[in-house]
């Protein structure tokens, strides 16, 4: 079959470039090996789909390339996106933090891009296999539904986190084909493991969750932290799993809006348990672990309040305030949101996404080495890049 335009990955950016590639009149063809369209979409926001935040930026996102963004992100903004919601009158509302989420189930976002690209004339072969990609004078893909040829190929194949909705290293594995360069690939936005002997205290503690401000490096975050029995979830974690690299410490504020030091002395004459002291910001079950680690290692005891020396008061205080623990590991893409890393956006047009040395052939979405931050972020960029390649191909 010939077409004007290949995409390869029917799923958020996929399809937003298929429709908007659709309705400058060029026919579309759109491949995927998954049976069930964009079933990332159907999943995520607990199953209401975060299709955007409302403040979006470049500074919400992690490249090697951090301006690289900016061109697409400036030309389909989350205006856009909400402005094609309210065309098929669906309902949404915002959480916290300018996440957007829809009123109904996530199945409506689903429905609408399929309808939009029905509607602008996009052809859907699903559960096709791709065998071979050559490149003539166009682009020639055989699949499992038939060969098929273009002057635009399209890959929004998407990065390698939650491989059971049918995630593969497929983009990875087409710009290696074409001598494109990748950027180290890591699992992102993903729960933090710990050695078992460490987190041994904490393992029973699952569910127990607190507000803190987690930093790595010079990059923080303040939102919930959540005790698992292999380490440490939660927003707030999640959102500086991006930024980990193995071996960096967390240091976690876990008391942001107290003064401990002042507040310890003012308690130097208490007969109260530093335990049960500590239980007023804390479930009690993790404050007494808290502090059995601290006995631990910081020959600090969970006594009396006032059997603390002015030394050991302080210590406890730097200890609630930089609570340093360095995780053994993530727990892999299986549980990752994302994908860090991917095509180098050295090799791409910020404008169009096209490849600089390949003409015709474009990268959008997730497979480029461009990852949100959480809370909607990467949906933007799913529909912001497919914009971009839209309107180019």
């Amino acid at each position: 079959m010939k077409t004007d335009v290949i995409i390869i990955g029917s799923g958020a950016a996929g399809m937003m470039c298929a429709l908007q590639a659709g309705q400058r009149g060029r026919s579309v063809v759109l491949l995927d090996h998954a049976r069930k369209l964009a079933e990332k979409i159907r999943i995520s926001g607990g199953g209401h789909c975060n299709f955007t935040n409302l403040d979006t930026g470049p500074e919400n996102y992690i490249s090697a390339n951090p301006n690289f963004c900016r061109s697409a992100l400036a030309r389909y903004t989350p205006q856009d996106f909400i402005a094609l919601l309210q065309k098929h009158s669906i309902g949404y509302h915002e959480k916290t933090l300018g996440q957007l989420f829809c009123d109904d189930e996530s199945e409506v976002i689903v429905s609408m891009l399929r309808g939009e690209c029905d509607a602008a004339g996009v052809k859907r072969f699903m559960s096709c296999e791709i065998w071979e990609i050559k490149r003539k004078k166009k682009f020639h893909v055989a699949t499992s539904r038939g060969e098929f040829e273009a002057k635009s190929l399209v890959i929004a194949t998407g990065g390698l986190s939650i491989p059971n909705t049918g995630a593969t290293p497929f983009g990875y594995h087409v710009a290696g084909q074409f001598g494109i360069p990748i950027a180290k690939l890591k699992p992102g936005l993903v729960p933090l493991s710990f050695a078992p002997v460490y987190w041994k205290p904490y393992a029973d503690l699952t569910g127990v969750s607190f507000d803190a401000v987690v930093t790595v490096g010079k990059r923080s975050f303040r939102e919930n932290v959540l005790v698992t029995h292999r380490g440490l979830s939660g927003p707030a974690i999640l959102q500086i799993s991006s930024y980990w690299q193995h071996g960096q410490p967390l240091h976690i504020n876990l008391l942001p809006d107290c003064d401990m030091a002042t507040l310890l002395d003012e308690q130097k004459n208490s007969k109260k348990l530093l335990g049960n002291y500590l239980a007023q910001w804390f479930p009690k079950s993790f404050a007494e672990a808290w502090c059995a680690q601290l006995a631990e290692h910081k020959q600090i005891e969970n006594k009396p309040l006032n059997q603390y020396n002015d030394k050991q008061r302080k210590q406890i205080a730097a200890q609630l305030h930089d609570w340093q623990i360095t995780p053994s590991g993530t727990l892999g893409y299986t549980k990752a949101e994302v994908t860090c890393g991917g095509v180098d956006t050295r090799a791409l047009s910020s404008k169009t996404m096209e490849c600089n040395d390949v003409p015709g052939l474009y990268f959008i979405g997730e497979v480029v080495d461009v990852t949100g931050q959480l809370g909607g972020y990467n949906f933007q960029w799913a529909w912001a890049s497919g914009c971009a390649a839209g309107q180019a191909v």
